[in-house]
């Protein structure tokens, strides 16, 4: 059961030394479905963690659990004060469970998702793709590897859903099998942000272009290195060879 709650700091009655007394009020939203067709509407009345008193919109009245709370309900229901609590039911409740559907269980993230090679597997001919799916929410995620289009259920190991700890998930796929010349292999994620699915092609050619830049950047940093120190060990050795003559 879902519950949306608010409070209400009515007041501090009194404060002596490390003692004190304190009065606020809970207000409750309950319900279970999106449909909201057991929505509650639930007011407490808490002092110093004691509740002494409540209003129940499935029951319309108001309830006390102390001397002073069965009181304050019987005037409260014999005033019309239930009645004028209950409007909170469609005024109050219902308009905050839908922004609460809206911004929270209706909230959805698409993964990045990406399809790498990895090390060898564990048998000589064999290799190893990941498929990785980032930043996702919220959880509940399904990775399906593919060959040919046809689906594949062994030497297949994923990991669980791990939490970023900012809201988000990520998860990892891993496929060992042996190359096959011309065959196709994708990796098929479904997830709430995916309506249909998505499913990402694993391409070698791009294997070799990112592993390509990699390399010429790793040369171009080391040869920029290589002219840098050229450059100084000249500049040195011509600030020692340099003869200075004295004016006149």
């Amino acid at each position: 059961m879902a519950t949306l709650k608010s409070l209400c700091i009515l007041d501090l009655l009194l404060l002596l030394g490390t003692d004190g007394y304190f009065h606020h009020m809970q207000r409750e939203c309950r319900f279970s479905s999106r449909g909201l067709q057991d929505l509650e509407f639930i007011d407490r009345y808490i002092f110093n963690k004691l509740e002494y008193g409540r209003y129940n919109s499935t029951l319309n009245k108001f309830i006390g659990y102390t001397e002073h709370g069965v009181k304050n309900a019987e005037r409260f229901n014999r005033d019309g004060e239930a009645d004028r609590q209950h409007t909170n039911l469609d005024g109050y409740c219902r308009p905050n469970a839908k922004l609460r559907f809206d911004a929270i269980l209706d909230y959805t993230v698409e993964p990045t998702i990406e399809v790498i090679s990895a090390t060898h597997g564990s048998h000589k001919h064999t290799s190893q793709l990941v498929c990785s799916a980032y930043d996702f929410y919220p959880r509940g995620i399904k990775m399906t590897w593919l060959r040919d289009g046809m689906e594949v259920k062994s030497d297949v190991t994923t990991t669980e859903e791990l939490a970023d700890g900012n809201w988000y998930y990520q998860i990892h796929s891993h496929l060992e099998y042996t190359p096959k010349s011309g065959e196709k292999i994708s990796c098929k994620v479904e997830h709430a942000s995916l309506p249909k699915g998505k499913e990402v092609k694993w391409d070698p050619t791009m294997s070799e272009v990112k592993r390509n830049k990699v390399i010429i950047g790793a040369s171009g940093l080391v040869l920029g290195l290589i002219i840098t120190i050229a450059g100084v060990v000249y500049y040195k050795k011509k600030s020692t060879g340099r003869i200075l003559v004295p004016s006149n």
